[in-house]
């Protein structure tokens, strides 16, 4: 049942906004309205990968439901999609100040995660402009978030469309479940903030010099899927100068940093942060293929919170918990690696992702392949750390 504060929403949206400028779904209904062109009821499908999507009535509310069992990569995405504009006056857009704002109330299955919600047209070619994704923190509470588009190309005559989607969660079953969801044209200056913890998709690099804490990784080291019983931190080389320790990745062996962070305890993360990592030598396919070749960053969650670089196993890093309880399924972020030796490759990482950093909730970050890559970093036992993994932060004032 409906909580007794939606009803009053949904009384006081009904009785203030007139319905040519308002479309939601409530999912109350004994069945849900179905259409593979989207038109007239939802359309649900994905991509990218071996994933299966089904979207179900359920009580008062909706459930999209993912099974990515069979899913190989873990690059597969998921979406529902509805055509919105038959409810809405689109005359109103064409008056300044107007925009779109779409907003969904939503609980997942699995935590943390991220989804996105999006509006296009049938004119629209780039489907980037107008999402956002959103972290959603747990899986015990609903979870509202919005979006207002900015300068969205819409005019009267067009079919808009509102999408929900959720990308890349990891190779089980899945699920969200959708209380409402709402797409109206408001007059943006006065029609509030939007709702949720917002994640800009793919944002710009920020200048390193624009982040008062630069902190030098307190531990790293390397772990071997395929011998998970042996120590890889004096994994090395050898050039004009000596040894030279490395951080190495491909198939089976993936890289695990900590920092020490205790300083920042109770403190707030400013906005996003970068991730500095310093280029050996990095091996690829000259062929371009989508999500193919690059590396992926993921939350480390579980295992042991205080492991040792001289000592850690893959065994001993998972301290008997499953692999998806200790590495975070879904990445932070997929990036191309800088493939000139000494080289930077700067990483955006996420203010929910360093906020759990700081609270001590992810414990560090791994660094897997996304496809075949070899990639070898600089250890921090080089050089008295010149070439540490480096964290990049600023704090709230």
């Amino acid at each position: 049942m409906k909580s007794l504060r939606y009803v009053m929403f949904l009384i006081v949206v009904f009785l203030c906004v007139p319905a040519s400028a308002q479309f939601v779904d409530d999912f109350n209904a004994l069945s849900l309205a179905k259409d593979p062109q989207s038109m007239k009821g939802w359309a649900f499908f994905t991509g990218d990968g071996a994933a299966t999507v089904d979207f179900q009535q359920g009580n008062g509310f909706a459930s999209i439901m993912v099974d990515a069992t069979k899913d190989k990569r873990g690059i597969w995405w998921a979406v529902i999609k509805r055509c919105v504009s038959a409810d809405l006056d689109l005359s109103l857009v064409e008056k300044t100040g107007y925009e779109f704002r779409i907003e969904a109330q939503i609980r997942v299955s699995n935590a943390p995660r991220r989804v996105n919600l999006s509006l296009n047209t049938q004119r629209t070619t780039d489907y980037h402009s107008n999402l956002m994704e959103f972290d959603i923190p747990d899986t015990n509470n609903w979870h509202t978030i919005s979006m207002t588009t900015k300068d969205f190309d819409a005019k009267p005559g067009d079919n808009v469309f509102g999408q929900l989607a959720l990308m890349d969660w990891g190779i089980g079953k899945y699920s969200v479940d959708v209380n409402y969801f709402r797409v109206d044209i408001v007059e943006a200056a006065s029609a509030g903030s939007d709702k949720g913890v917002q994640l800009p998709y793919r944002p710009p690099i920020p200048d390193p010099n624009t982040f008062e804490n630069v902190i030098k990784a307190a531990q790293d080291s390397m772990v071997d899927a395929e011998y998970p019983e042996i120590n890889f931190n004096n994994w090395n080389t050898v050039d004009s100068t000596g040894k030279v320790n490395l951080l190495n990745v491909n198939g089976t062996q993936w890289v695990i940093m900590r920092w020490d962070l205790n300083a920042f305890a109770g403190k707030k993360v400013a906005g996003s942060g970068l991730l500095e990592l310093t280029t050996w030598s990095m091996q690829k396919l000259s062929e371009e293929i989508k999500d193919f070749g690059q590396v992926r960053i993921v939350e480390i969650l579980g295992g042991d919170p205080d492991w040792n670089q001289q000592s850690v196993t893959f065994d001993s890093l998972c301290n008997g918990q499953p692999i998806d309880e200790v590495f975070n399924s879904q990445m932070v972020i997929d990036i191309g690696v800088n493939q000139t030796p000494g080289g930077k490759t700067l990483i955006t990482i996420s203010n929910p992702v360093l906020q759990r950093m700081v609270d001590g909730r992810t414990l560090g970050l791994l660094i897997r392949p996304l496809g075949a890559i070899n990639a070898s970093f600089y250890s921090m036992e080089n050089q008295a750390g010149k070439f540490s993994p480096t964290l990049r932060f600023n704090l709230q004032k």
